[in-house]
């Protein structure tokens, strides 16, 4: 037996060595990846709504201010996700629409350079410093056309563009008409017409790879509960999820995908923080957001409070796998920073979230799991197993 068991931990050691070098000093996330609007119609936000969520590239922070919570807490163990939220946000107080537009809806910038030195003092220091350095993130090349092909997630968005497009005329073809699909019967038809194109062994050999994986922020525990639930393992997945994305979900403001074909949003398909109208809004309340680079558990134990709402993302998918312990230390926290009818959204890669700690599930009250599920699969980003939605109860 030794034979075998072997050269499988190696295998899991190597996957998790090459996440945590793409992710130890990297950008992983350029924009996020869940759906505000599924998120602020579970959650219902209003003014006495106090937020702890995991930041990721903050544009749902910035969505949730729309909702008039009272303040937002992003957290995030990796400082750059923080620090693009922070560039977001001085962009917005600077108050100089089109510059923000250039740098996060067309993902490129003339003259990035100049524009730093004019919100430094707008910036953090560690914001400063890291966007002194990236700078060259939002200039336009052959080689990296746009801000959404930079980041781990980003590079690994173009490097896929590439390889599903390049060198078949008729794909690169129907993908661009996909852009212009008007109806979802338009976009099922043009998706039969390229199935049979789309899934090279090329494209699959690529999605099996661990820093494929990993530079799209996909850990082993992900990798093992999609392998266990969806037939065809990562590939099957995909398939299945892109399917769902590209034959059942208005496309045409879907906004989340869009970006990584483009290359940019466009003024009728982007987040709500890039639309003009929300400008005044967000300016009003954008220092309501306060970022931390901690993990949720940390600033739990730094910032205690009864918190009304937690948004947490996939993170718990890891910690089941790799750290139960600090699984349960973080429910621990969490319900002791609560009240009752504090709300907890979080999603899994799994088709069913079955790694709560039993103390917790036992003050967790799923709300309306049917209006729930239904929402899920309205979700614009489509490559969840699940999305739970609970209330803590007293």
């Amino acid at each position: 037996m030794p034979e075998t068991v072997a050269p499988t931990r190696i295998h899991h050691r190597a996957q998790d060595a090459t996440f945590q070098r793409v992710h130890g000093g990297n950008l992983v996330y350029n924009a996020c990846w869940e759906d505000p609007r599924i998120d602020r119609e579970l959650m219902a936000l209003d003014h006495e709504s106090r937020v702890v969520m995991i930041t990721s590239a903050g544009c749902n922070a910035l969505d949730y201010l729309l909702d008039d919570p009272a303040e937002i807490h992003a957290v995030d163990m990796n400082p750059r996700q923080n620090a693009l939220l922070q560039l977001k946000s001085a962009m917005i107080r600077r108050d100089r629409f089109e510059d923000l537009f250039a740098l996060f809806g067309e993902g490129t910038h003339p003259d990035f350079k100049s524009l730093h030195k004019e919100i430094e003092e707008l910036l953090p220091t560690y914001a400063n410093r890291y966007w002194k350095e990236k700078h060259y993130y939002f200039k336009s090349s052959k080689l990296n056309p746009s801000f959404y092909y930079r980041g781990t997630a980003g590079q690994m968005a173009w490097i896929a563009l590439k390889t599903f497009t390049s060198g078949r005329g008729k794909l690169r073809q129907r993908t661009s008409a996909i852009l212009e699909a008007k109806s979802i019967e338009e976009q099922q038809a043009i998706y039969e017409e390229v199935r049979p194109i789309l899934w090279t062994k090329l494209v699959t050999w690529l999605l099996k790879q661990p820093v494929s994986m990993a530079m799209l922020g996909v850990p082993r525990a992900q990798i093992r509960l999609i392998e266990k639930n969806f037939a065809g393992g990562i590939p099957g997945f995909l398939q299945a999820k892109l399917e769902q994305v590209f034959t059942a979900i208005p496309f045409w403001e879907n906004y989340f995908w869009q970006v990584y074909m483009r290359g940019s949003y466009t003024r009728e398909c982007c987040p709500n923080y890039l639309r003009e109208e929300h400008q005044p809004v967000l300016r009003d309340r954008v220092d309501r957001i306060k970022t931390h680079s901690s993990t949720i558990a940390n600033f739990l134990r730094e910032h205690p409070a009864a918190y009304s709402h937690y948004v947490l993302l996939d993170h718990q998918d890891w910690m089941a796998a790799h750290r139960p312990e600090a699984l349960a230390e973080e429910w621990q926290l969490i319900l002791e920073n609560s009240r009752p009818g504090t709300a907890i959204l979080m999603r899994s890669a799994s088709p069913e979230i079955d790694f709560i700690p039993a103390f917790a599930r036992e003050r967790l009250d799923l709300v309306d799991e049917a209006r729930t599920e239904a929402l899920h699969q309205r979700d614009r980003v489509g490559t969840y197993g699940c999305t739970l939605f609970a209330h803590v109860t007293a």
